[in-house]
């Protein structure tokens, strides 16, 4: 879903989620259930709620603020008054994990709070601590001074199927101890916007701004999911909530907690998703799998022997779909672990051994055409190349100063339905390397009408395919 085609609801009190009434108990979507049945699922719902509500805690944080819209008053030597700072305040949810008072929520219930308090399901009060806190997956922990707390048990969130019943549990609207049922209704939900690592499982169960870091549990009361951020053109439930899977959110939390930062596999390349264009040129079998755009010199990638092109379809034997499921397995890999790879190569079947490492920490002129011969609908017609020089790639922030540029593309081109955009350089054009305009030039001058233009760009230090099909 575009961002424009609906509200994404995701922080605490300044925007969070989760929680509304049960369900009818004897409903699970359009099927229908026996009566005996609907009588047995009863139970074990309220059995399940009974069991997680007292490891469900709300957390009231506050932050300090400065007013925007205050108007700076002049003082002396050119000086300007700070506008003043003031309390904000928001609620949100968190789960106790072990009895000796640490809790997972989201980063966003905490993010720069400079007050934590934590009020448990039995009303009792605690001033909590953040131990740490990780914006890429939204996870954060938060410890309270106590002993003997109620926890919930982690689940294994790897075994989730879309279906399986599940109950979010939290403080919607500052409603606390509110439990909501519904399905899974799909798993592995990314390119939601919330974080830079989403595996999110996606549920129909009603959740609400104020559940954010509230749990998401199976049928038998394990933790399955960490609340984190809803879809809604109105702002409240429509159905459409997202919660981090335990997995992911269980290893954040141990790392935190024994270094104070995740850390995160990494794959040591550059990765992009298969379409049906590149399935065909790449003589894949479905449209899945993870292409190797870039590998990085010394990285895992490169000593298991994986090359630009390769197309990733298995990981340790489980299927890869796209490229951020693959990342999502990679960073979530124990440094050091070995896991196989089988990939396409050429259209034949590779594996490989990779060994995880770990990633790196956070860090005009005059117009050349591809083809002065070329006809209007030549797959590069209508793109402007350049030479990239030194003060070019000041003047558009590139991040190479060598190669071939595109400076401009006509509208309504084939390039730019293909989506290559101004500012990306050239490394490749159908699999054979360019380096100056010249070379691209000699290139691109026998493409037909209707050949196929595959180009390989560095689009910000990003590199992947951009197939142009001619017509």
């Amino acid at each position: 879903m575009k961002q424009s085609a609906r509200s994404l609801m995701h922080g605490l009190a300044r925007g969070i989620l989760v929680g509304l009434v049960v369900p009818g108990l004897g409903w699970a979507g359009t099927q229908q259930i026996p009566a005996a049945t609907s009588h047995d699922l009863q139970r074990q719902v309220k059995a399940t709620a009974n069991k997680v509500i007292p490891a469900v805690v709300s957390i009231a944080s506050t932050v300090m603020v400065r007013d925007q819209s205050f108007s700076d008053e002049a003082l002396p030597f050119g000086l300007f008054k700070e506008p003043p700072a003031r309390r904000q305040y928001g609620q949100g949810s968190g789960v106790i994990v072990t009895p000796d008072g640490y809790i997972v929520t989201n980063n966003h219930v905490v993010a720069d709070a400079v007050d934590v308090e934590v009020i448990l399901a039995d009303r009792r009060q605690y001033k909590g601590k953040v131990v740490a806190t990780d914006p890429k997956t939204d996870v954060a922990v938060v410890k309270i001074h106590a002993s003997n707390l109620p926890t919930a048990a982690w689940g294994d969130s790897s075994q989730l199927a879309v279906g399986d019943f599940v109950l979010a549990i939290g403080n919607p609207l500052g409603l606390s101890r509110t439990v909501t049922f519904g399905i899974v209704s799909a798993v592995g939900r990314a390119d939601v916007g919330v974080a830079d690592f989403e595996d999110f499982i996606q549920t129909d169960a009603p959740i609400n701004p104020g559940n954010s870091g509230g749990a998401l549990v199976n049928i038998q009361g394990e933790l399955i999911g960490i609340n984190t951020a809803i879809a809604s053109p109105t702002g409240g439930s429509v159905g459409v909530g997202f919660a981090i899977p335990s997995n992911m959110a269980r290893a954040a939390m141990q790392s935190l907690i024994k270094t104070g930062r995740v850390v995160r596999g990494f794959l040591g390349a550059s990765t992009q998703d298969v379409t049906p264009p590149l399935g065909k040129i790449f003589h894949l079998p479905d449209v899945k799998g993870a292409i190797v755009t870039d590998v990085h010199a010394k990285g895992s990638a490169e000593r298991a022997g994986l090359k630009r092109g390769d197309v990733v379809v298995r990981f340790d034997g489980r299927e890869i779909m796209d490229s951020g499921q693959l990342r999502n397995l990679v960073a979530q890999a124990s440094l050091g672990s070995k896991h196989r790879v089988d990939l396409i190569r050429e259209g034949k079947q590779y594996q490989a051994d990779l060994v995880i490492q770990e990633a790196p920490r956070e860090r005009p002129k005059k117009s050349q055409t591809a083809s002065s011969t070329a006809s209007t609908v030549h797959p590069l017609a209508g793109v402007v190349f350049d030479d990239v020089t030194a003060p070019l790639a000041r003047q558009m922030d590139l991040s190479v100063n060598n190669g071939v540029v595109v400076t401009d593309i006509e509208e309504g081109s084939l390039a730019e339905a293909s989506g290559l955009q101004p500012g990306d350089v050239v490394l490749e054009l159908n699999r054979q390397h360019v380096t100056t305009f010249s070379v691209l030039q000699r290139v691109a001058e026998p493409l037909k009408p209707t050949d196929l233009a595959l180009l390989l760009v560095n689009r910000q230090g990003n590199v992947m395919y951009v197939p142009i099909q001619g017509e």
